[in-house]
């Protein structure tokens, strides 16, 4: 069979194609799943230098652990057409505020969306910018109720796993000591809630924790989860991402930050990628 010089280069360019696209498909595999991230990062110093280094350090871990990382600012992308096209959403700051968000967040949370949420993300107190004003979220989905007091100022914390079986503290050791922190308290004790597995709580070895000035602002003794997942659903909060500030100098300037602890950033690489598999409740 004779074959023309034309056809002959046809078949050749083909072929070069189609190993270039092996090679970039081998090299760019489709995500294992794609992760949105909504913020506010206004007003509070702290939390706007936290969210700034998280969606520089979500990236990288993307990169590393092959899922996709978006963010917005745009709580009205909070619908359900927007995140049809995400397996996990992540509230880095706050939480949305106008009742189409909330329901269609709802939505997604009771059709099998996956949710992690930091710090400020859960803070509700009547009154303030941020009133109780949502129970589904609050006592139902979060079960934390109102925030009622924190630390100060931002201080590192030894850890305590309550739960070595769970996917997300397989890699801790007992006790670990955190990056600095506000730690939160709350106003119902999710001990009594059978629906929330306490992942990790603040050890006593910690007392006292925090430095004030203002003596409420030392902790002695209690009892403090700050890390929980709800088995109604998929989710996972943590009361991570308060980073210290200078705001005595007014340099305004970051002096500690939530993703430079290795056991602290396992635990939540560790728990993303826990919600993007096919993990069940």
């Amino acid at each position: 069979m004779k074959f023309h010089g034309t056809r002959i280069w046809s078949i050749l360019l083909c072929a070069a194609w189609c190993l270039v696209m092996t090679v970039a498909a081998a090299q760019n595999p489709s995500p294992r799943f794609k992760v949105i991230a909504f913020y506010t990062a206004k007003n509070d110093q702290a939390h706007i230098s936290y969210v700034h280094e998280a969606n520089q350090w979500f990236p990288a871990m993307a990169q590393k652990y092959h899922f996709s990382y978006d963010s917005t600012d745009n709580w009205d992308n909070l619908n359900a057409g927007f995140l049809s096209q995400y397996q996990v959403v992540l509230f880095l700051d706050t939480r949305p505020e106008k009742p189409a968000q909330r329901e269609a967040f709802k939505a997604y949370m009771e059709n099998g969306g996956a949710w992690m949420g930091f710090h400020f993300a859960g803070f509700a107190l009547t009154p303030s910018d941020f009133p109780q004003n949502w129970d589904w979220y609050h006592n139902e989905f979060l079960g934390s109720g109102s925030y009622v007091s924190n630390t100060w100022r931002p201080t590192s914390a030894f850890l305590r796993v309550e739960d070595k079986a769970h996917p997300v503290t397989q890699h801790l050791p007992a006790v670990f000591k955190s990056a600095p922190n506000e730690w939160y308290r709350w106003s119902n004790d999710l001990r009594r809630n059978p629906d929330i597995r306490i992942l990790l709580s603040i050890d006593s070895t910690s007392f006292p924790l925090g430095t004030g000035p203002r003596q409420h602002e030392i902790w002695h003794s209690g009892y403090y989860p700050v890390a929980w997942t709800n088995q109604r659903f998929k989710m996972l909060y943590f009361n991570m991402g308060h980073n210290d500030i200078d705001y005595e100098h007014k340099s305004n300037k970051t002096l500690s930050y939530t993703f430079a602890n290795e056991l602290q950033d396992q635990l939540i690489i560790d728990g993303l990628l826990w919600l993007g598999g096919n993990n069940k409740k």
